[in-house]
């Protein structure tokens, strides 16, 4: 008893800021879903049910995995999926503040990477694996991890909008275009036009509809290469970070407050005997 006790207050102790985040969020996330409930919004309330589910994710791959995610990437991971679920979905932050998504874009473009680059980290520290893989090696592989992610979900939202018309691609008002459709003699030299101010929808019956937008509206194909953009941002960022992280043999102290690593617990305890970044032992050595 004695010895559970002071297990649990250490790992109390490791992993107090991320408790009182996961318990304020989970709290706000419930008093949420009553609302939803109230107002008999049930496509708002399985959002609700689902950000619980992801909220425990973390938790059950430390335990599954057998490796300890670093205080702030945990927190980090928790408050992305508040702010994707909660706030962007149902509080419709992604209309009301126009950089909402670019925001989240950038950052998932980090965790990705994060995801990527600790996948082969964890594997390149097991004594069985017979290779030795490079820090620049190791960083470009959670490059290019990330980015795939990044390209396979705007495969998703592209395919959601042509089946289901949802607009996850955001529409973008420009008001310039050079088309080579617009060529006279059908060939293949573009043609600019500028300072569009209006567009007209003339529907198969004849029906006209003036959008008065302002100018030009673009499909979806801005808003798709700005995710992309700040997810290359979001991936770089994060190669960078491990690059030294390795390169350092993991004594980066800023870096070790990202990258997590093999857990120090025994898989039959009660209660994890986790380690914040502060406090985690060195991991084993890496190449240089």
């Amino acid at each position: 008893m004695i010895r559970h006790g002071h297990e649990f207050k250490e790992a109390w102790k490791s992993k107090r800021s991320v408790t009182i985040v996961y318990l304020l969020l989970r709290a706000s996330v419930i008093l949420v879903l009553v609302a939803q409930l109230f107002n008999l919004n049930f496509e708002n309330a399985f959002l609700c049910l689902l950000t619980l589910v992801l909220f425990l994710v973390p938790s059950i791959l430390e335990h599954r995995l057998n490796i300890e995610f670093p205080n702030t990437l945990e927190i980090i991971i928790l408050l992305f999926i508040y702010a994707a679920e909660i706030l962007g979905e149902i509080n419709a932050y992604y209309v009301t503040f126009p950089y909402w998504d670019t925001v989240l874009h950038t950052l998932n473009g980090f965790l990705c990477a994060a995801i990527g680059f600790s996948l082969l980290d964890l594997l390149n520290r097991e004594e069985q694996v017979k290779f030795s893989l490079s820090p620049l090696y190791l960083a470009v592989v959670a490059f290019c991890f990330s980015m795939t992610v990044g390209v396979v979900w705007e495969f998703f939202e592209c395919t959601m909008d042509h089946l289901f018309a949802l607009d996850m691609q955001k529409d973008t008002i420009v008001h310039s275009i050079g088309s080579i459709l617009l060529d006279p003699a059908g060939g293949n030299h573009p043609v600019s036009v500028k300072n569009i101010t209006d567009v007209i929808l003339v529907q198969a019956d004849g029906t006209q509809i003036r959008l008065g937008l302002g100018g030009y509206l673009d499909i979806g194909l801005l808003d798709t290469m700005e995710d992309l953009f700040v997810n290359f941002i979001g991936a770089l960022t994060f190669s960078i970070i491990g690059y030294f992280y390795v390169r350092s043999r993991g004594k980066n102290k800023f870096a070790r407050r990202f990258i997590p690593v093999v857990s120090t617990r025994r898989p039959d305890q009660a209660v994890p005997d986790t380690q914040g970044p502060e406090t985690e032992k060195e991991p084993d050595a890496r190449p240089q």
